[in-house]
């Protein structure tokens, strides 16, 4: 699995711990972990976290990236946003039995984590439980077990329901304020991570033409 990690500007200083607490987790998982930043406050690409939802569903519906952590301060901005984009089912999540049942009911391809809200002592600690909980069992098992066929059942009628709530990404990118679109994939690595990974030949050439 391709896991991307994405930072808004408000919590970027806290990129550097969260990518190598995720990558303790994932690689011994064997998943890739691609940092598309923000890397530090200070960076020269800015991204609000309206941009982190543009960017996630980019990598999502491309499939150069197969699941996205994000967040914000409160995590609930960055799970809006996602969750405004097709083929992107976000959760809010704050402890690890939210990304456990998250992913074993809901079994979504992002998360948004509040990463200024109760992120004191031991922010690190709660973080490597999330991510073990989130990743050491393939989505959509169910829970509890008496409950799997219905909850299954229904995470394909809400699928469903997003096809029909939601346009295709290739119609929604144009009609975007071009500078927002341009601001969430000027990433530093974002060229050399999503070129290498994307499996969407017209996403692709959509996004070189506005690069």
């Amino acid at each position: 699995m391709r896991i991307a990690l994405i930072n808004e500007n408000s919590q970027a200083a806290k990129n550097s711990l969260i990518f190598e607490t995720l990558k303790k987790v994932a690689d011994p998982m064997g998943h890739e972990v691609y940092n598309y930043g923000m890397y530090s406050a200070d960076d020269d690409n800015q991204l609000t976290y309206v941009q982190a939802g543009i960017l996630a569903a980019i990598l999502l519906n491309s499939g150069a990236a197969d699941f996205v952590i994000t967040g914000c301060g409160t995590g609930e901005g960055a799970m809006l946003a996602c969750n405004s984009f097709p083929k992107v089912l976000c959760g809010h999540v704050t402890s690890p039995l939210d990304a456990y049942l998250f992913s074993q009911v809901n079994d979504g391809n992002a998360i948004a984590i509040p990463f200024a809200q109760g992120f004191g002592w031991g922010a690190e600690l709660n973080l490597t439980y999330i991510f073990e909980k989130l990743f050491s069992t393939p989505g959509g098992g169910g829970y509890p077990k008496e409950r799997v066929e219905p909850e299954q059942r229904n995470k394909k009628i809400l699928d469903k329901v997003k096809e029909v709530t939601h346009r295709d990404l290739l119609e929604i990118l144009p009609m975007l304020d071009k500078d927002l679109l341009i601001g969430a994939i000027s990433g530093k690595n974002f060229s050399e991570y999503f070129f290498s990974n994307c499996k969407c030949e017209k996403i692709a050439d959509y996004i070189k033409s506005i690069l």
